[in-house]
């Protein structure tokens, strides 16, 4: 009798502490705008610069081919902030 109430406790204690209280549910890491942000610009000038390049190779003006890849980037990927700056 005395070691099933030793035991009892025992796990009582145990399953009881006080850090499985207190402790946070959902620990999802805060994000960071100012990095999403830099990273969506950072997308959006490689892909404006590779699509320049594959519009100028064929035979589009430079200028054209820019003006033209940063259209396309805005219709594909209007949902990012990056999109309209």
């Amino acid at each position: 009798m005395n070691r099933s109430v030793l035991l009892l406790l025992a796990l009582a204690t145990v399953f009881n502490a006080g850090c499985f209280h207190f402790r946070k549910k959902d620990r999802k890491p805060k994000e960071n705008p100012a990095l999403a942000s830099e990273v969506e610009e950072a997308f959006k000038q490689r892909w404006i610069e590779k699509r320049g390049a594959e519009l100028t190779a064929q035979g589009v003006r430079p200028d054209l081919a820019r003006e033209q890849a940063l259209n396309e980037f805005r219709v594909r990927y209007g949902y990012t902030h990056a999109a309209f700056k």
